[in-house]
């Protein structure tokens, strides 16, 4: 055991690298308006402001192109670091760097959370939320203990007192975007979704005056712009949104409307008008929401019962005319597509008009209903780490497991929905409708607007050189849409070119994941490809997370 400094510990935090070629690391709409990478870690600097004040911290953010150097590592006493499951192969080398270096790690988060067992070479792991279990880690390191294993109680986090994040230790200009949360957890039941499996089906929500106060603590540190509310389901505890909503619209009328919002929220979400109302009177823009899928026998299989309930796409457009755009996922290799599902997906993309679509293959996570479902029936794949971790994006990275349907229709499947839908021509198709549906009348933000010229200028500048130079294929269905967009809805500019700054980094990706299902399928055609071995038959216990003996 290591002896005890009476200095404040020197505390590294490190979020880990993404992996390349991910749908949602838009690298090239942040290289348009100057970024680095989307969204700062905001696990991490909630993390740190639960640390005691005196200790003293630092940040280092792999993803904004910040490096991670052996001095770096070994002037800390401790490195703490976490993140998701595609972050696991820079969250394992870190672990690595810091075992050769003899510098204690602490891992927490997602990924460690699912899958500790991967994580076995690090000093300290916090399996769970942090907010009731971080008291346990500070006693155990301010004793002198330099490893252990702390499980928090599942889904019984309160983050009422969970502090503000420490938003000072970012440089917002590395960022697309700054991200807060407002409530853990979703309701639902959806067969393949971990959420409710790190989180429960009980969302827990902040206190108004401590959301207030994280938006204020943006404010006083200068940050204006868009802010983007990272809740799984932000809608999920209605009663408790609805609640907080008024006193947000208030907050931003008396302080000029300095953010705009992004969430992602359940499709139930078109029907509750007075719901729609108040996010578009507290300016919140765009939405993510999981259709999955069009076919209503696939929806009830996997327990995504609350999309059968009433048309995706006129569901969809009700969201329009409240004046916020839909982002929207797919998920293609459900058991129960028993015939081609690209037509119907494809359509259901062009019927919503939604521009970005995420297309991708079905993936048994770690602890889900799907994952302990296809182990008892014998038809997991031992390859789950290789499939999803390491090979670089979601949307080709599933199907480790035995599908009912020939592997290489549901390839030819994804690949031929996304080589459609991210065409040029269907895509700015796609945004031409959604311009022209908009309700643009927003509240006007006050802002000094001689700061905001120049970089808007050049975020232009850059956006014209992309589309005409570097894509010129994009460039006549720009010009089209931006005329239809000045001829029928002036109001939606905006929006419209916020859509071309995305397909600037969707276009290129749709063509890489084109180009990676093609050699998948060839490697099929061509018997180059052998399935992994099985996970041998059994009960859901072979698929859960295993006890750790918890700090003494």
């Amino acid at each position: 055991m290591s002896p005890v400094s009476e200095a404040a510990p020197r505390v590294l935090l490190v979020s880990p690298k993404f992996n390349d070629n991910a749908f949602w690391g838009f690298e090239a709409a942040c290289e348009l308006q100057g970024a680095k990478c989307l969204e700062p870690p905001l696990g991490l600097i909630t993390l740190a402001a639960m640390l005691p004040t005196a200790w003293n911290l630092r940040l280092i953010d792999r993803n904004a192109d910040h490096d991670l150097t052996d001095a770096d590592v070994m002037a800390a006493d401790l490195v703490m670091a976490g993140g998701m499951l595609p972050q696991e192969p820079d969250l394992r080398a870190i672990v690595a760097r810091c075992n050769r270096l003899g510098v204690p790690v602490c891992l927490g988060g997602p990924a460690p959370t699912s899958t500790p067992e991967n994580y076995e070479t690090a000093d300290f792991i916090v399996v769970g939320e942090a907010e009731d279990v971080i008291g346990q880690f500070i006693d155990a390191w301010e004793r002198g203990e330099r490893a252990g294993r702390i499980i928090a109680p599942k889904f019984k986090a309160d983050v009422t007192r969970s502090p503000i994040p420490r938003f000072d230790l970012l440089d917002f200009r590395d960022y697309l975007m700054v991200n807060v949360q407002f409530s853990r957890g979703c309701p639902f039941t959806c067969e393949f979704c971990d959420i409710i499996e790190l989180y429960g089906r009980a969302p827990r929500t902040k206190a108004t005056p401590q959301m207030l106060a994280e938006l204020d603590r943006l404010m006083a540190l200068g940050y204006r712009g868009h802010v983007d509310f990272v809740d799984d389901n932000l809608i999920g505890n209605k009663k408790a949104v609805k609640a907080f909503l008024p006193h947000l619209i208030e907050w931003q009328k008396a302080n000029g409307y300095p953010f705009k919002f992004s969430t992602e929220a359940s499709l139930n979400l078109a029907d509750d008008p007075e719901l729609l109302r108040l996010m578009r009177r507290a300016y919140f823009f765009a939405v993510f929401v999981g259709i999955e899928s069009p076919d209503e026998d696939t929806l009830k299989q996997t327990q995504k019962k609350q999309n059968t309930r009433r048309s995706i796409a006129d569901s969809v457009h009700r969201i329009y005319k409240a004046g916020i755009f839909v982002n929207a996922g797919f998920i293609v290799g459900f058991d129960t597509e028993t015939k081609s599902v690209a037509r119907a997906m494809a359509d259901c993309i062009g019927d919503t008009s939604i521009p970005t679509a995420v297309v991708g293959l079905l993936t048994a996570l770690p602890n889900t209903q799907l994952q302990r479902r296809l182990k008892r029936e014998g038809r997991l794949f031992d390859f789950f780490r290789k499939s999803m971790t390491e090979s670089g994006d979601m949307c080709t990275a599933g199907l480790n497991f035995t599908t009912l349907r020939p592997r290489r229709e549901i390839l030819k499947d994804c690949r031929d929905v996304v080589a459609e839908v991210y065409s040029p021509a269907a895509y700015f198709g796609r945004v031409r409708r959604l311009s022209r549906i908009l309700d643009t009348h927003w509240p006007k933000a006050r802002k000094l607007w001689w700061r905001t010229v120049p970089r808007d200028a050049m975020t232009f500048l850059r956006l014209l050189w992309s589309v005409n130079v570097r894509h010129p294929e994009m460039a006549r269905h720009f010009w089209a849409g931006l005329y239809d967009v000045v001829r029928h809805n002036p109001g939606s500019y905006e929006g419209m070119l916020r859509n071309t700054a995305h397909f600037v980094h969707l276009y290129p990706f749709s063509q890489y994941l084109v180009r990676t299902f093609d050699a998948r399928i060839a490697d099929l055609d061509q018997g180059r490809w052998d399935a992994p071995p099985l996970l041998p038959a059994g009960n859901d216990d072979a698929c859960t997370v295993k006890p750790l003996a918890a700090v003494a």
